[in-house]
């Protein structure tokens, strides 16, 4: 009776009404402590009969196999939390391909100052070093050249550490989101 409780993942009072006993005296049975009458026995065989063999389970049903489990048994989903899932996930999605929207801006500016950076270091007079400033009432082409290269040393090539980890994480919410819409989208009847 274990067997067929667990195989058919039946509690002892639906077991028990099914063999028209009451819960305490299917716990007996199932404790074997009482034996089966006949009528409870005759109950019991047909589902004594779907059980798989004793011994090694099957392939299909060994949990190590590579055989392919038997699809679930599933009823067509109901819409209603489906779309409220994917409303959600739309929305959700939507909000943070928002918040995405500055930190790729600025990472394309910053790669925009990789490119350019080398050759506008180029046009410039050499680095005379940050430690070398000019007087700039005394020479101001210097101190400019200076200046410039000191500017040139403030643009942003990277997006800094902390908001590239925000942009990484907003962008893979916004993908598993919308990766969970398109799989909601595909459960629903078509429209």
């Amino acid at each position: 009776m274990a067997a067929v409780r667990a195989h058919f993942h039946l509690t002892q009072v639906e077991i028990a009404a099914w063999l028209g006993v009451t819960k305490a005296q299917a716990n007996h049975l199932e404790a074997g402590r009482r034996i089966l009458n006949e009528a409870a026995a005759e109950a019991l065989a047909p589902l004594l009969r779907q059980l798989p063999p004793p011994g090694p389970a099957p392939a299909a049903l060994r949990l190590d196999s590579a055989a392919p489990a038997p699809p679930l048994a599933l009823a067509p989903p109901e819409a209603a939390p489906l779309l409220a899932r994917l409303d959600y996930c739309q929305h959700h999605a939507r909000r943070l391909r928002r918040l995405l929207r500055p930190l790729t801006a600025r990472a394309a500016v910053a790669a925009r100052w990789a490119v350019a950076l080398p050759a506008l270091r180029a046009a410039l007079p050499p680095d005379p070093g940050p430690a070398a400033q000019p007087d700039p009432a005394r020479d101001w082409p210097g101190w400019l050249s200076w200046h410039r290269h000191r500017w040139l040393d403030q643009r942003p090539t990277v997006l800094p550490p902390h908001l590239s980890a925000r942009y990484h994480l907003l962008r893979l919410q916004a993908e598993a989101l919308e990766a969970e819409a398109a799989a909601l989208a595909a459960l629903l009847p078509p429209a």
